[in-house]
């Protein structure tokens, strides 16, 4: 499916202030589908018919990506993110509903379990699957672009990306067996950029120190959990790949890790059905 097939059937709504894209399909339990930094839910595509088939499926561009709202001059936390999405399925008339969540959608995923665990969520969460991404700050390994994009000079560097560079940087997070299609590299550049969504690369990559700061809120629902968890690792990932997991492992007790050992950081876009397969029996084993 294209970014603009993706596009033409989703819908927008305002929540928090902000206008959020999303789409919703399928039927069964609720299913809550957070992407990551710096793409779109556009990311679930190739996940989505066998997404839908089984559960009642929302995936929505997270604020200050894809073709949600871009705010200037305003913070993107983690806790924003947070809210708006528990409001998008309030406003669905969902109140429960599993996760399925990569890379920053992972460091979100964290705060409405932290939520849950506080007693304060507005959605009562009943599983949670991570993909690849910075469950861990001591293990999380930035990109040399991240790192800069978080510095001082962050809004120098995104007003001077490129998609060469985009399409660089991206390509090197992907294994070299399943590496990026042009038709992904050039639609999540377009998604990134639009409504100037250059400007939105500084605050949103505030993430990582926000990781550092809440690391106790954050890890605690990882380490006393009251759902099911699994981490799907692309062990190919230079950023949070087999080092993460190991992490996980050191870390969450009983933990429950499907390793796939020739995927990088984007595991279900580079080895689809083998994600699914590991999404969906973890629902049937685990979750029921």
């Amino acid at each position: 499916m294209t970014v603009d097939s993706w596009y033409a059937k989703g819908s927008t709504t305002t929540i928090e202030g902000l206008e959020v894209f999303f789409r919703r399909a399928g039927s069964g339990e609720a299913l809550l589908c957070i992407h990551g930094f710096p793409t779109s839910s556009w990311d679930y595509e190739p996940m989505w018919p066998a997404l839908t088939a089984r559960f009642d499926v929302v995936a929505s561009d997270l604020i200050g990506l894809g073709r949600s709202a871009k705010p200037r001059g305003r913070a993107l936390p983690v806790g924003l993110q947070a809210t708006v999405l528990e409001g998008l399925l309030l406003e669905q008339d969902i109140e429960r509903a599993h996760i399925l969540a990569h890379d920053l959608g992972d460091t979100v995923a964290q705060e409405l379990l932290a939520r849950q665990k506080a007693g304060t969520a507005k959605v009562q969460w009943q599983s949670c699957v991570f993909l690849n991404g910075g469950l861990f700050p001591e293990t999380h390994r930035p990109r040399f672009i991240q790192r800069l994009l978080a510095s001082p000079l962050g809004p120098v560097v995104a007003g001077l990306s490129s998609e060469r560079l985009f399409r660089r940087n991206l390509a090197q997070v992907f294994s070299d067996e399943f590496p990026p299609s042009e038709a992904f590299l050039r639609g999540s550049w377009d998604l990134l950029v639009g409504k100037g969504g250059r400007q939105m690369l500084p605050p949103l990559i505030r993430y990582m120190e926000e990781r550092r700061v809440h690391r106790q809120r954050w890890v605690g629902p990882l380490q006393e959990s009251s759902i099911p968890l699994r981490f799907i690792n692309g062990a190919l990932d230079p950023v949070s790949g087999r080092h993460a997991a190991q992490r996980y492992r050191d870390v969450v007790p009983e933990p429950d890790v499907v390793m796939l050992d020739r995927a990088g950081h984007y595991p279900h876009v580079e080895q689809t059905e083998e994600v699914t397969e590991a999404f969906l029996a973890f629902h049937d084993e685990r979750v029921g």
